[in-house]
């Protein structure tokens, strides 16, 4: 019985490649493997952007800004066609792709999650009034796919959004700090969980990621790490 339900669910709901739509039995086509730009080494060692060379530790921006978070790492660059998918993701209600992209987080660094000792993940949750229009918030439909395939378990009411932002795609780095200053606040306690890890899906400058990790620091964390779907390049 359970069977035909798996079939009947396949034949109503199929797979698709998050990048062309096309039908696929699981993840992405081989067309778009082919086109998506996995991040690799050399790497920034602080927000793991991609940089020139392995002389190179840290990024431009890295280099000159002092980050709370202690470190973190994405899966693609934010190029198409991983752009069109994540924005198909937030703002299309392609909830799906968010597993996707969950799984493929927890795939590829599930290593690095167990070497940082990670006790607990977060996603960067959506002020309320943003929540309601969207539907769903796309960060914890990853992160709750990076749970179930780690084993690490998710918390969605630990860190919540007070403060309405204007995007942050629209607004210059200084810009970006001042509209996120004071967005998070921490409810309750973080119930001796130390080493916390935040998900999101686009690392630009760090700033959101940041105000979030300074939150969890002053409610208790020792190391706030962050896994992102896409970023920028680190030249």
């Amino acid at each position: 019985m359970k069977e035909y339900k798996n079939l009947f669910y396949e034949l109503l709901y199929p797979n698709v490649c998050p990048f062309c739509g096309s039908l696929v039995r699981e993840g992405m086509c081989g067309k778009c493997e082919e086109k998506v730009v996995y991040v690799q080494e050399p790497y920034c060692k602080k927000c793991g952007k991609p940089v020139r060379t392995e002389e190179q530790e840290y990024c431009f921006d890295c280099g000159k800004n002092r980050h709370y978070f202690t470190e973190g790492r994405a899966l693609f660059l934010h190029k198409s066609p991983v752009s069109e998918a994540v924005y198909a993701m937030k703002y299309q209600n392609r909830r799906v792709y968010g597993q996707f992209f969950g799984r493929e987080l927890a795939e590829k660094y599930n290593g690095f999650m167990e070497k940082r000792g990670v006790e607990l993940i977060i996603p960067i949750p959506l002020h309320k009034s943003k929540k309601r229009l969207r539907g769903y918030n796309q960060s914890q439909i990853v992160a709750g796919e990076l749970a179930k395939r780690t084993g690490i378990p998710m918390d969605m009411t630990k860190l919540a959004r007070r403060k309405k932002t204007k995007p942050q795609k629209s607004l210059d780095d200084r810009q970006r700090k001042a509209n996120i200053s004071g967005a998070f606040s921490l409810k309750g306690e973080l119930g001796g969980k130390k080493n916390i890890l935040l998900v999101d899906d686009i690392y630009t400058t760090g700033s959101t990621l940041d105000e979030a990790a300074r939150v969890l620091l002053n409610g208790g964390a020792e190391n706030v790490y962050f896994l992102t779907i896409s970023i920028g390049q680190g030249y």
